[in-house]
């Protein structure tokens, strides 16, 4: 057990963090995180649905007929700041000198890839004009103008846009306007997440940037609101400060801080599974903030969405029709139905000893495969975006479930393994449709499904000491582990995130 002293304990009182939650973090520091064993690739016919065109207008029917009485709410995981994104742009601003050198010259003796198709771009990027009125006509050539473009857009006496979260760039030029990826997302809720008359969405977003999408909504949210019919309830939320992991040494003791406190950092994007069990619908529509379209895309975007829904209304039906079933007494002949349903359906794999076990315990573990959360999940076909695939996979108990898994938690030098990964056809875009409630319309506890075996140990370094770090199991990995799992093929269109700027550039952002 680890020593804390008073000072430790009141820091972790603060945190909301309990010494057990401590302790096993720094177990698992010790013991370390294992591979995941890939069992084989998700594929068409064997772990992903593919729906014929008449399939899928059939299953957005069937949600559309039910969509009266349903509580629909869209999750949008928006905490991202742009300093990622602007990477590249802010490594030309340090590099560059257009008094020194002409910039092709420099991109010539850098190989600055990047840098060559920004500028080479400028105007087809949504903040041109803004960015070139404030400049004015301070350049005196067009290598100059290019320099002080990028300067202007990231320097913070500027537009300072990589301290933006990402949600409040201007993403699109439209004729009259330009549009954010927070507005493009409120357009999409008017389309799939609207009943009578009202879309409901939460934002996950970072603190210091609450007042800026407070104010987004204020100037934004009336314009879309009367042009889509839409009353729109947007709620937010930070990443809660007891997510926060603790950091250790390379003896897997605390790292302390220069102040002698310990140092905690954010447990990434699966802390936000707290924020997603605060939520409570029928349906919730998962998709980050990045990921928006045009407006001539969002009919095909919002059909997908709602084929997602209509899958997932359809075998909730069932599952709930069942799990009522299971309150009672069931024949054997109906329980046999329920696991064909569970198998068939819900791509639940029982035990290798299940034909070994009681009629009673046969039962009891059909009860608990049922009653858990479903989660409807989008894949597109890979064309070589980085991002988590789906797979069967086998856990230490030897039992086989469909996941979703990110290459850094496969072992790349198994080659068993890695030929896996290379049969992987389709990845997740992160185009998620959950249903939250059980057949009596409560609200699971989502953190009794997580998988804190699926996290991630990294590597990092503060003020020149090594220090590990642990990344919580992902919001749609790990920390949806134990949930009944569906994957649909669903059009590459429906994907379009910007992880960089020049992303920006690509024909899904120009209008």
């Amino acid at each position: 057990m680890i020593e804390l002293s008073p000072k430790d304990l009141e820091q972790l009182d603060s945190k909301g963090i309990s010494k057990e939650k401590v302790a096993n973090q720094i177990q698992t520091f010790k013991e370390g995180i294992p591979f995941v064993q890939l069992s084989q690739a998700a594929v068409v016919g064997n772990g992903i649905l593919r729906f014929s065109e008449k399939e899928q207008l059939d299953l957005l029917q069937y949600f559309e007929d039910n969509r009266k009485e349903l509580e629909l709410l869209k999750f949008v995981p928006a905490s991202g700041a742009a300093s990622r994104m602007f990477k590249a742009m802010f490594n030309f601003l340090d590099s560059y000198d257009p008094s020194k050198e002409k910039l092709s010259d420099y991109i010539e003796r850098t190989g600055d890839t990047d840098a060559k198709k920004f500028t080479e771009h400028l105007s087809d990027f949504p903040f041109y004009e803004l960015i070139m009125s404030r400049i004015g006509d301070k350049a005196s050539n067009k290598d100059e103008e290019a320099y002080l473009f990028v300067k202007e857009m990231l320097s913070e006496e500027g537009l300072n846009y990589g301290f933006y979260p990402k949600g409040l760039l201007p993403f699109h030029k439209y004729e009259k306007s330009t549009a954010t990826p927070f507005e493009e997302h409120l357009k999409e809720a008017a389309l799939y997440a609207k009943t009578k008359g009202k879309a409901n969405l939460h934002f996950t977003v970072s603190e210091q940037h609450d007042e800026m999408f407070v104010k987004e909504e204020a100037m934004v949210g009336p314009k879309v609101s009367k042009k889509t019919d839409t009353n729109f309830d947007v709620s937010y939320s930070n990443q809660k400060p007891s997510t926060d992991t603790i950091a250790v040494d390379m003896e897997n003791q605390p790292f302390k801080n220069s102040d002698g406190s310990i140092l905690f950092r954010p447990g990434g994007h699966g802390a936000l599974i707290e924020n997603l069990n605060d939520q409570d619908a029928d349906i919730i529509f998962i998709k980050n903030i990045d990921n928006v379209v045009i407006d001539k895309n969002l009919e095909t975007v919002s059909n997908s969405k709602k084929m997602l829904a209509g899958v997932l209304k359809k075998v909730q039906d069932k599952a709930f029709a069942y799990a009522k079933l299971l309150e009672g007494d069931v024949s054997i002949e109906k329980a046999d139905e329920i696991k064909s349903f569970l198998e068939k359906d819900l791509n639940v794999r029982m035990p290798n000893n299940y034909d070994d076990l009681s009629v009673g315990e046969q039962k009891a573990l059909i009860k608990d495969r049922i009653n858990r959360p479903i989660r409807i999940c989008g894949m597109v076909k890979n064309e070589g975006e980085p991002g988590g695939g789906p797979f069967w996979v086998k856990d230490s108990e030897g039992n086989i479930s469909l996941q979703i898994i990110e290459s850094a938690q496969i072992d790349m030098d198994n080659n068993d393994q890695a030929a896996i990964l290379q049969n992987a056809t389709h990845f997740n875009p992160v185009d998620l449709v959950c249903g939250v409630r059980n057949h009596k319309g409560g609200k699971f506890n989502l953190l009794d499904y997580v998988d804190p075996k699926q996290g991630f140990i990294t590597g990092k370094t503060k003020e020149g000491k090594e220090l590990k770090a642990l990344e919580l199991p992902g919001l749609w990995n790990g920390a949806m582990a134990f949930w009944n799992t569906i994957f649909v093929e669903v059009p590459l269109v429906t994907f379009n995130p910007v992880k960089m700027v020049n992303d920006l550039l690509k024909p899904t952002h120009q209008v």
